[in-house]
């Protein structure tokens, strides 16, 4: 596939005669009803973008390609800040960089994850932990999207336990010299940038670096075979004694506990975006049993039917809700890790039962791409690992409840 080529998947279903792009606006108990002009006209770019890439996606999907041009759509609508304060760009209220979060994910997880990756964790180590040069070289054009970035902290042996990575950083003179190995980072081979995170031989701690992705013993390799986010590349990374100038370092992050900080609000992202999947296969089931006739009347006629519908309302309501009461507490300023911790294991783990639910009503038809559920199915899976497992996040909320930590 030439980079740049619509790629499309043909609806063959004779009987749908409904536009998925076009959502319903499920809202049942109005947890958004109250948002302001602003914040709505941010949504409303976000849902325009979420109307461009519902009919291509899926052909980019299914051919494993990831569509970089519709990254730098997204820096043209101005969505790829994540809340943060850049010059010449809007700002957002926490509320509605979450429905931007959301309604992204409601049209593609892929996208949202690209979305992430270059707002949520890039442009925001480079805003809190940055110099002004590094800032004024580079928040322009990751904000923007003509430079892709990668937030390289995941190692193939550390996940979940990031904090004892084994990526190396000494100092030599002027320069830093890394030398370790990278996994599943987003945007890591895309010929931009990548921000590495390595342990300070000389006092141990963990630190962040950008790297140009040209630099000599840098290389990355997108992972292949993947079952899911497969219209994004995510890159295993080995650095062989890189050398970068001093002044690559984040000169403001000097510790995990500051790594740790960015972290927060992208699990805060992740829970909005879990929201977005569950609204696309809840709405894409809801409109399919209105349609779908089986046994002589519509699927939505039928007693078990509209139970199941019931329960996906209830779970995606629930998760709204706490979207909601989220970006409440992080505009008031109160926001604590253990809350951004509770809206990503609910809302993760709730998605998942709506999107099993949903493609179970549309029998046969759900394992098509042309329906999308199972392409969210897929991509809920990879939403409800990263950024902490399920496991990470219950030991979290654990200690916060308990006072004592179960970790290691």
């Amino acid at each position: 596939m030439r980079r740049g080529e619509r790629a499309e998947i043909v609806t063959t279903d004779p009987w749908k005669t409904y536009d998925l792009s076009q959502p319903l606006d499920t809202d049942y108990l109005s947890a958004f009803a109250g948002i302001t002009p602003a914040d709505r006209g941010h949504w409303q770019r976000a849902r325009l973008f979420a109307q461009e890439v519902i009919p291509v996606i899926n052909g980019h999907w299914d051919a494993a390609h990831y569509p970089t041009e519709l990254v730098r759509r997204m820096g043209e609508l101005d969505l790829l800040t994540d809340g943060l304060e850049i010059p010449g760009h809007a700002v957002f209220s926490p509320l509605a960089a979450g429905l931007v979060a959301m309604e992204i994910s409601r049209a593609d997880g892929s996208m949202a994850a690209a979305a992430g990756v270059q707002g949520g964790l890039v442009l925001r180590s480079l805003k809190l932990f940055g110099t002004a040069e590094q800032q004024e070289r580079y928040l322009e054009p990751v904000a923007a999207g003509t430079l892709l970035g990668g937030f390289a902290l995941t190692e193939p042996h550390h996940g979940s336990d990031s904090v004892s990575l084994e990526t190396s950083a000494r100092l030599e003179g002027d320069q830093w010299i890394l030398n370790g190995h990278k996994k599943w980072i987003g945007n890591g081979a895309a010929g931009g940038i990548t921000i590495v995170w390595a342990r300070d031989q000389a006092d141990g701690q963990i630190k962040g670096f950008i790297v140009e992705q040209q630099a000599p013993g840098y290389e990355a390799t997108p992972v292949r075979g993947k079952g899911v986010l497969r219209a994004i590349e995510q890159a295993e990374i080995r650095l062989h004694e890189v050398r970068v100038p001093r002044s690559a370092l984040l000169a403001n992050a000097v510790s995990f506990k500051d790594v740790s900080k960015a972290l927060v609000d992208t699990r805060v992202n992740v829970g909005w975006s879990a929201l977005g999947h569950a609204l696309f296969v809840f709405e894409a089931a809801l409109q399919y049993a209105k349609q779908r006739e089986q046994f002589g009347k519509p699927l939505g006629a039928h007693q078990m039917v509209q139970e199941r519908l019931a329960q996906m309302l209830a779970e995606l309501t629930n998760m709204q809700l706490q979207c909601a009461a989220v970006a409440a507490e992080q505009a008031a300023g109160r926001l604590r890790p253990a809350q951004a911790s509770l809206l990503k294991y609910h809302n993760t783990s709730a998605a998942r039962r709506v999107a099993a639910t949903a493609r179970d009503m549309l029998g046969g038809n759900g394992i098509l791409l042309e329906n999308h559920v199972i392409r969210h199915v897929g991509d809920i899976e990879a939403l409800h690992t990263y950024e902490g497992t399920e496991s990470v996040q219950a030991l979290i909320l654990g200690r916060d409840l308990t006072g004592m930590s179960a970790f290691g």
